[in-house]
């Protein structure tokens, strides 16, 4: 008999212990794709296996509610203390891994409450005590299968279409991806509650009833948590999409434009260069007659027809010259003063085609901003020890509406479909990231500053 109660008590110690492991195991899979490094959700799998093991030998009892809180809770703190950023996505997690792994494991128990107590029912009528033994074991195994089954299957639909690592959700998504979970588990207390009641007060037929019910009810509630999740991250997926294809279209229209600037330019240089000739030989002419002072207008002349073929624009880079150029006649065209002291870093790694980004996106927001009576726009750039500074200012009148989630300000340009367009700077804000920089707006005095600082090496 002693033997018999050890074999159960072992097997009771292993089936908690493969509990926890498998729940662990399901909330590393299901954070792996959310966080940046996999050790993270590894982790976060350890802290809630780890978690349950220390609270199933508390001498203290706590219901299993706070029990599965706790673990989930110390899961979600590894989370946040080993990607600090990014604090409501893993309050996404928390929630919905808590709140499947509730209605799963409590569906499980239904659908195997007619195995169980049939086993039990055979402990009493006596028999083979292996056969009974190995009976549990199998009802235990096939109760801990069923669960990580469909836990799998909910936490793999969700993470699966999931591409937006280095995201954040805002509040508003936040709430919008819980509350299925909240409400689900708000549900699943009335039905424990019901279940009570029904069993106390009223017939098993109604008792059995009430199992199908609950287990369509739960059923119901995890898928309503998969599709709103899935269904948000594709809808996301394609806002992207069509953000990318936005941003793609204004890069082709700058390309175009500069190739536009380009051939104008060249254009320009092979008549001077066509000129050259008659140009030398007028000098010389001027010289031989000894008319020095008249030689000296015509070089004059000669230096501002050079000044005026490159846009008065020298940059250090061609590329750079071009949209300075570009911009400066876009400026002129608008009667806007166009002030330029721009100068391209030599000898770092900043990337001309970056700059030319931040160039070109500013400059276009600059120009339809600003005030064409007495407006000037000014572009200058600074290099601090390892930082290249550049600054675009134009006046402004009105207020600035801010972004508070990308700590940017918003456009009032509207693109295709009545969509808010802003697409430049948060494109201005990536490439600036790219070199652990970051881009600040101002409007103070009736002028509008833009700031973008990047590292040089």
């Amino acid at each position: 008999m002693e033997t018999l109660e050890l074999w159960y008590a072992v097997e009771s110690f292993c089936y908690r212990i493969a509990v926890d492991l498998a729940m662990g195991d399901v909330l590393y899979r299901f954070t792996r794709p959310f966080v940046r490094r996999v050790s993270t959700a590894r982790r976060a799998g350890i802290a809630y296996f780890a978690a349950m093991r220390v609270l199933d030998y508390m001498p203290l009892m706590i219901g299993n509610f706070l029990a599965y809180f706790l673990g989930v809770f110390a899961a979600f703190l590894v989370l946040v203390l080993a990607e600090r950023e990014h604090c409501r996505r893993k309050i996404f997690l928390a929630v919905t891994f808590f709140s499947l792994r509730w209605m799963a494991w409590y569906m499980v128990n239904i659908c195997m409450e007619a195995p169980t107590e049939a086993v039990i029912s055979m402990s009493y009528m006596g028999g083979d005590v292996v056969l009974r033994f190995w009976s549990f074991v199998g009802v235990f195994l096939l109760r801990l299968l069923l669960a990580f089954g469909i836990l799998r299957l909910c936490t793999g639909l969700i993470a699966k279409p999931y591409r937006n690592s280095g995201e954040d959700m805002t509040t508003e998504e936040l709430l919008m991806l819980i509350t299925p979970s909240v409400a689900g588990m708000s549900g699943y207390w009335i039905m424990r509650y019901y279940q009570s009641y029904i069993e106390d007060t009223m017939a098993a037929v109604l008792s059995g009833y009430y199992r199908g019910v609950a287990i369509l009810h739960y059923g119901v509630w995890m898928a309503t948590i998969v599709v709103v999740a899935v269904l948000f991250e594709k809808i996301r997926a394609k806002q992207e999409e069509l953000l990318r294809d936005e941003m793609l279209r204004e890069q082709m229209d700058g390309m175009q434009r500069h190739i536009r600037q380009v051939e104008t330019f060249y254009r320009d240089i092979r008549g001077l260069k066509h000129d050259m000739a008659n140009h030398i030989q007028t000098m010389g002419a001027l010289y031989a007659k000894n008319e020095g002072a008249a030689a000296k207008e015509y070089a004059k002349a000669w230096e501002a027809a050079l000044q005026e073929a490159d846009g008065g624009i020298a940059s250090g880079n061609p590329i750079t010259d071009v949209i300075l150029r570009e911009w400066k006649e876009e400026a002129k065209k608008r009667g806007i003063v166009f002030s330029c002291a721009f100068r391209f870093p030599e000898d770092t790694r900043i990337n001309a085609f970056d700059v030319s980004i931040l160039l070109n996106n500013a400059l276009q927001n600059a120009i339809e901003y600003c005030d064409k009576k007495d407006g000037e726009l000014r572009v200058r750039s600074y290099r601090r020890n390892n930082a290249f500074l550049i600054e675009i200012s134009n006046p402004f009148s009105g207020e600035l509406r801010w972004d508070k989630e990308h700590a940017l300000p918003l456009t009032s340009k509207e693109a295709a479909g009545g969509r808010a367009h802003g697409y430049g700077l948060y494109n201005m804000k990536k490439v600036a990231e790219d070199y652990a920089g970051t881009i600040e707006a101002e409007a103070e005095g009736g002028v509008f500053r833009l700031s973008i600082m990047l590292m040089a090496e």
